[in-house]
């Protein structure tokens, strides 16, 4: 194939679909799936029955057909009932997947009068496929793992197998030091405290993310009197907490050392789109002898990094 003639766009020339699909192939970096977490999301009928639903959004399909087929832009409005064949004696795992049958590569479909992009379901899919198991040009929504005998499709027989074409991320670095001593930190019981001079900071929460990735280091940690024996961990907002670490220090006298935290947690619905305070905290353990604390010469630093995934 030779260049095309003009580039999109150029006023007065004419461009082919299958140069628009070479667009939104190149805006689409090549990817394929669902535009955004929420979108096309397979869920029960709202009384369940011999079927599920697809809900709105968008997706960016690529061609699979030809080399030069580009990628296809999508999109339900509302909501869709794709209906689900019942169960004999054995059970099934059927395939819901978005298709698109062009006819300048495919098929016999009239675009001007016949649906060309369309839900449909492979039927007798193995009970762990993730892809659309042949060369089909589609993307795929959801595996529905249906009992022998059964005609009613529940949320427990539907399982998500979007993938977000270009999901997004949001990576951001806060740093903070202490403008005086805290309060001593001890104890023998795990009972978590803050610091109370290490103020944290009000974390705006994307209205798209589903998981975070936090690390937390304190350099300069504050140590005195006898050993600490005790946990360090850090919270984002009322529920989520990063894994706890113990710090085992069995020297005496004032020292600093070192220490960091760190975690993946999962984004609860009530989160996205607020903010939330991060901060961390220190418990004595079992044991303990000594105190924690943070000081103008201690620095806090967190890295903070939210993922956006089907949800």
């Amino acid at each position: 194939m030779s260049l095309y003639q003009v580039p999109i766009l150029v006023n007065g020339a004419t461009h082919s679909a299958e140069q628009f699909r070479a667009m939104v192939q190149d805006l689409a970096r090549g990817a394929e799936g669902i535009t955004q977490g929420g979108d096309l999301k397979v869920t029960q009928l709202s009384t369940p029955g011999a079927g599920v639903q697809v809900g709105d959004g968008s997706g960016v399909v690529r061609g699979r057909v030809n080399a030069f087929q580009g990628t296809y832009s999508v999109r339900n409005q509302g909501a869709a009932t794709v209906p689900i064949a019942a169960t004999g004696a054995t059970g099934r795992s059927d395939m819901l997947i978005l298709r698109v049958e062009d006819p300048q590569y495919e098929g016999t479909l009239n675009p001007a009068v016949d649906q060309v992009n369309y839900f449909q379901i492979i039927s007798g899919v193995s009970s762990t496929a993730t892809t659309i198991p042949d060369g089909r040009t589609g993307i795929p929504l959801a595996r529905i793992d249906i009992p022998a005998s059964t005609s009613t499709i529940t949320s427990a027989m539907i399982r998500d197998i979007r993938q977000v074409a270009n999901p997004r991320r949001d990576r951001q670095l806060y740093t903070q030091s202490p403008t005086s001593g805290s309060t001593q930190i001890g104890g023998t019981t795990l009972t978590y405290v803050y610091f109370s001079t290490a103020a944290g900071w009000n974390i705006a929460i994307p209205d798209w993310a589903t998981t975070v990735r936090i690390r937390f280091d304190i350099g300069g940690l504050r140590l005195q009197s006898n050993g600490f024996f005790g946990n360090l961990r850090a919270t984002l907002g009322a529920s989520l907490t990063l894994q706890p670490v113990i710090v085992d220090d069995n020297q005496t006298g004032v020292r600093r050392l070192t220490a960091l935290t760190a975690d993946t947690l999962t984004i609860p619905s009530a989160y996205r789109g607020t903010t939330q305070l991060l901060r961390t905290q220190a418990a004595g353990s079992t044991g303990n002898a000594g105190t924690v604390s943070v000081d103008s010469s201690s620095t806090l630093i967190a890295d903070v990094e939210f993922f956006e995934a089907p949800r």
